[in-house]
């Protein structure tokens, strides 16, 4: 009998992935030209890749607490071998999810933060006073 919520338990592991509830934010729509825009343009772009920035923090904190959820309530220390091998094999799967989802997702706000501060720069040389 104490195998069936184990089981339970291991079904959910494998369905979690197919209800995710963290959605992907959308990148900025536009970055300014440094080289055309006004200051209220440059400005308006800085709210825009913070926004994102922000985000994305929330995107990744989700996705922690989805895969911790989704980890909740199996107790490798009570598992048979067996059951601790299908146990241990679910959770790499889903750490390994985790990690590809998290840096895709840092690596995309890196590069609109990039393309973004390269634009600043364009900018500022462009208005030396």
């Amino acid at each position: 009998m104490k195998t069936l919520p184990l089981i339970f338990s291991l079904a959910a592991l494998a369905a979690g992935r197919s209800y995710a509830t963290c959605v992907y934010p959308q990148a900025p729509d536009h970055i300014p030209d440094g080289n055309t825009a006004t200051l209220k343009e440059m400005l308006a772009g800085q709210t825009a890749v913070k926004a994102y920035d922000s985000s994305i923090k929330a995107y990744t904190d989700c996705l922690r607490l989805e895969h911790d959820q989704q980890l909740t309530g199996a107790d490798p220390s009570k598992m048979t071998a067996d059951q601790k091998k299908a146990y241990d094999k679910k959770k790499s799967e889903l750490d390994n999810v985790l990690i590809q989802k998290n840096d895709a997702a840092v690596d995309a706000d890196t590069a609109i933060t990039n393309r973004f501060n390269e634009q600043v720069k364009i900018y500022k040389a462009k208005h030396k006073s």
